[in-house]
């Protein structure tokens, strides 16, 4: 039941993506998850606080808000299989654990950007996706952080909240999305958040472990059927620098993109006004381009097609077992 839920809400997201009416009445699970994440670290991540305090404070934090969120997807998990049809509700609701839609169309705007020649247009565009400072970006640099994020997002905004989902059920999938945006908010490096946030990016890390290795073969696979793509050279990118990066999981799927479009991806970055060291993903071209944005598309979306496909196979196994 889990593993179909997970392949509807892929399909469902896909096709529909979440509807702008509802984000503006509504809102959106991120967002909830969000204002309670914020509404607590105001609350018990003092200024005054040891570092010692902060820590354990921040890790009470994600427990609370890891548990809250999984705890009501399953009840109501629970409740919508009662009803007719309630697959396909659950398959609505983890939907919008997913960012297949808005991720491909929030890179495509860079492309589009940078089609017309408008580097502020394009800085404000990719500044919607990547954490670094757009302001420090040069057209190259500009294309190459649309496509190291749509490579990590896929892993972090699509795999992985599917993987989850498909092992554990909405109750999985959400707590995995309770982890991810407790890391996107609170995994920074500064004087307010480093202790507090430890917890957060530490369980962040581990559990976008498998989702990023999946993530990184889905793309060496999309490699050999996309047209100017090189499986091969994704591969040898993936096992030669993946494990340089410094992230224990972004150079998996930024890797796998920079060899099979032979550019040289990740490298030093400016974050909040600091330089950033990194190892370089792949051992192509720097100067990468609009062009090359949509070949990390047309990657992407034949990659998506392959973990929907994937899905589609285990459920019919199970369901055929079962």
């Amino acid at each position: 039941m889990a593993v179909t839920s997970a392949l509807l809400a892929l399909i469902i997201e896909a096709a529909l993506g979440y509807p702008p009416a509802l984000l503006r009445t509504l809102g959106h699970p991120v967002t909830w998850i969000g204002a309670l994440i914020d509404t607590l670290e105001q609350s018990f991540n003092p200024p005054s606080a040891s570092a010692r305090v902060r820590r354990a404070a921040g890790l009470a934090v994600l427990a609370t808000v890891v548990a809250l969120a999984a705890a009501l997807a399953f009840a109501v998990e629970r409740m919508f299989l009662l009803l007719p049809f309630g697959t396909i509700a659950v398959g609505l609701l983890a939907s919008t654990l997913l960012a297949q839609r808005s991720l491909h169309d929030h890179v495509a705007r860079v492309a589009c950007a940078l089609d017309h020649e408008d580097l502020e247009g394009s800085r404000a565009a990719v500044a919607h996706i990547v954490g670094r400072d757009p302001d420090s970006l040069d057209e190259g640099g500009v294309a190459r952080a649309a496509i190291e994020s749509l490579a990590e997002n896929f892993s972090d905004g699509v795999v992985a909240p599917v993987f989850w989902t498909a092992l554990g059920g909405l109750a999985a999938g959400a707590a995995y999305k309770a982890i991810n945006t407790a890391d996107s908010m609170l995994g920074h490096r500064t004087e307010r958040l480093v202790a507090f946030g430890w917890a957060a990016a530490r369980l962040d890390d581990l559990v976008n472990l498998p989702a990023s290795r999946l993530t990184a073969l889905l793309l060496v696979a999309a490699a050999g059927v996309t047209p100017g793509a090189s499986a091969a050279a994704s591969f040898r990118a993936v096992r030669r620098d993946a494990h340089r990066h410094r992230s224990p999981n972004a150079g998996y799927p930024e890797a796998a993109m920079a060899g099979a479009l032979g550019l040289a991806l990740a490298g030093p970055r400016i974050y909040a006004g600091t330089l950033i060291d990194d190892a370089v993903m792949g051992d192509g071209r720097r100067d990468a381009t609009a062009a090359d944005i949509r070949a990390a598309l047309a990657l992407y979306r034949r990659a998506d097609a392959l973990l929907i496909a994937l899905l589609g196979v285990v459920a019919g196994v199970l369901i055929a077992t079962g």
